[in-house]
């Protein structure tokens, strides 16, 4: 992926959108209701429609050690210590934040109030500790289909949808198992619609051209909405709490 582009004379950044992954961190998906859920778009092969939203799994660092991914970094100099020991600098929403607190747009006391506010939260009342945002499976009965005799479950995921006011991004905020690992975590989104994207030609109506990339805007009108996303990632657990905390010491130094 291309780098950002920082236009500090305008206190802009563009975030390069590549519009036709199938997967990864950024997918463009199709609802017609807030809450729905939302299911991928083949761009290239149906084209755009208004219902059609971005959903980005928005990162805020990365490991030092992992070169490539680095090279996407414009601070790779920066630098802090994860909840899992290893040496990190800045990426993506932590970029963001460190050029706007530079540019004089977030105050020194916004990020101050996130640390109190972040501080303030027990360990007991994170995301990944609330009984109440587990993955319910159902009891299983018994289902043949085709001649094959099933035993038939749904799984149902908690799901936690945050509106900006004022604003048409939200945030999503899904718990799901764990990858690599026993257990479930929290997974951060951010969602806004496909019209908030910049691009040469229109793109409702149209289909998606080859590795076609468009540009979502970050500028004083809505970094705001960031430094909550900041905020928010601090209550997903521990771990997050810690890495949010190092980085806001790190943007304030």
């Amino acid at each position: 992926m291309p780098q950002i582009l920082i236009k500090k004379d305008e206190h802009k950044i563009k975030i390069p959108i590549l519009l036709t992954a199938v997967s990864g961190k950024i997918r463009i998906k199709n609802r017609s209701i807030l809450n729905e859920y939302g299911t991928p778009v083949a761009v290239k092969r149906d084209g755009f429609l208004l219902s059609n939203y971005v959903e980005w799994q928005i990162g805020y660092d990365v490991v030092k050690k992992e070169t490539e991914k680095l090279a996407e970094s414009s601070l790779p100099e920066t630098e802090f210590i994860g909840a899992n020991g290893k040496v990190k600098a800045l990426y993506e929403l932590s970029e963001y934040i460190w050029y706007f607190y530079k540019w004089n747009i977030i105050t020194r006391e916004e990020l101050e109030s996130v640390i109190a506010y972040l501080d303030s939260i027990q360990d007991q009342n994170l995301i990944d500790n609330n009984s109440e945002l587990q993955i319910d499976r159902s009891h299983p009965i018994e289902k043949n289909i085709n001649g094959f005799d099933f035993e038939y479950t749904q799984v149902k995921y908690p799901l936690l949808i945050y509106k900006f006011n004022g604003y048409e991004i939200i945030t999503e905020i899904k718990i799901t198992e764990k990858q690599y690992a026993v257990g479930t975590q929290p997974m951060l989104y951010l969602c806004f619609p496909i019209t908030e994207l910049k691009s040469e030609v229109n793109l409702i109506g149209r289909c998606a051209e080859i590795k076609e990339i468009a540009y979502f805007e970050i500028s004083e009108s809505n970094i705001k909405v960031f430094l909550e996303m900041l905020k928010m990632f601090g209550i997903l657990s521990k771990n997050h709490k810690h890495d949010i905390l190092q980085i806001i010491n790190t943007i304030l130094e």
